[in-house]
């Protein structure tokens, strides 16, 4: 297929990102793409972070962030009329490569469509394939010339379906040391040095706050009242988080809660034990080498389909417990979960109270974390956004005009 670049051979790079976390890797990715290409043009969909690398966001991010089958089907029409919008001009404009960073239901097909226009496309992040149905490794491969994954189990999966993958190691990896310090986090949260503390994220969305904040509050107040020296965290990850947080920890028993705006990771490394709900946030509680209870709930209907079609491949769910499978770690679970009906109060509650009175337990799981740690550096010297910026350069390279690249 006959490849096109713009006029002037220097590369226009578009990047198309869903969410805050994508905002935060297309920001580094546009960092070490520049130091590649100085005059580049950096386009697409993109966040705050993105804007102020210099990229030029043709629509707002916001507008792809939503979640979940129902979320998802409740604002498809409006999502529809933007894939079209966005492919139209994607077409129009012909960029050198095309980043779809996470956000696979939206991205996927968005990248499948240019790569059939004859577009080179990436994606940046692998879904979920060890998790929910690895055959679609192979759909992948259709919308993306090369994937870009971020655990290094994932690449071999790939090559069993003919899909050039490569481990660029984790962001977050690089943004946390191998010992944190949890003194200095105290200090900065205003937290004594001689308490036990629970720090408790229900999650960054409002919708979780809805489906399992209250859980979350009622679990830690039961914590509270059987360890009474107890000091509480809960870090809020914006304002409408913040206002729903406080109403439910109104008339908390005893020393109130430390209720922040955002400062998650110091909340993290301060405490002793991290109550969470399932997702990236346990991963960072892991790089903080922090114990940790994890629970959550989908909304029904997302749960119901995905139980109907037998789409979950994987018992295990927070990803410190999938990722010491992957490793090869035997033995207990690192990471006590309580996923959809078993989420409750009671559950967390008690999970909570055997972690924090269990300290040689804590001490095998920070081990178990710092091992799993290093591997998702994975040998690799250099930032993972460097790792991911030199994937995508030798794509770039190939259809730019000899002599042009790195210019």
């Amino acid at each position: 297929m006959q490849q096109t670049v713009p006029s002037d051979a220097t590369p226009l790079i578009a990047l198309i990102a869903g969410e805050d976390s994508g905002d935060q890797l297309g920001a580094e990715l546009i960092e070490a793409l520049r130091a590649r290409y100085p005059h580049a043009r950096f386009v697409g969909v993109g966040g705050a972070r993105m804007l102020a690398q210099g990229f030029e966001s043709w629509y707002d991010i916001r507008e792809l962030s939503v979640m979940g089958f129902a979320e998802v089907v409740s604002h498809l029409p409006r999502l529809l009329k933007l894939r079209k919008a966005l492919l139209a001009r994607l077409l129009d404009a012909r960029p050198t490569i095309v980043i779809g960073i996470d956000a696979p239901d939206f991205n996927l097909g968005v990248e499948r469509r240019l790569k059939e226009a004859g577009l080179a496309t990436v994606h940046y992040v692998s879904p979920s394939v060890w998790a929910w149905r690895e055959k679609r490794a192979e759909k992948i491969g259709r919308s993306a010339e090369r994937v870009l994954c971020l655990f290094p189990m994932e690449p071999p999966i790939y090559r069993k379906h003919g899909v050039d993958a490569r481990f660029v190691g984790h962001p977050l990896a690089d943004r946390f040391p191998m010992v944190s310090d949890r003194e200095a986090a105290r200090d900065a949260l205003g937290l004594p040095h001689d308490s036990p503390v629970l720090a408790v994220l229900p999650g960054s969305r409002p919708s979780e706050i809805e489906r399992v904040g209250a859980t979350f509050i009622d679990a830690a107040r039961r914590v509270a009242a059987a360890m009474p020296q107890l000091r509480i965290v809960v870090p809020a990850a914006n304002d409408r988080v913040r206002a729903r947080l406080h109403t439910l920890l109104a008339g908390f028993p005893g020393t109130p809660p430390l209720l922040t705006d955002g400062h998650s990771h110091e909340a993290m490394v301060a405490a002793d034990a991290v109550l969470l709900a399932s997702g990236t946030a346990t991963l960072e509680a892991m790089l903080a080498k922090r114990p940790m209870v994890v629970g959550y709930r989908v909304s029904p209907t997302s749960y119901r389909i995905a139980k109907l079609l037998r789409m979950l491949k994987t018992d295990v769910y927070s990803l410190p417990n999938i990722l010491a499978r992957a490793a090869g770690l035997t033995g207990e679970r690192l990471v006590p979960e309580y996923m959809q009906d078993e989420c409750t109060p009671d559950n967390l509650a008690r999970a909570t109270l055997d972690l924090l009175g269990d300290s040689e337990r804590r001490g095998r799981v920070v081990a178990a974390f710092e091992h799993l740690h290093e591997s998702l550096r994975g040998g690799l010297d250099g930032r993972a956004a460097d790792h991911a910026a030199d994937a995508v350069a030798d794509l770039i390279d190939a259809r730019l005009p000899a002599g042009a690249a790195h210019r």
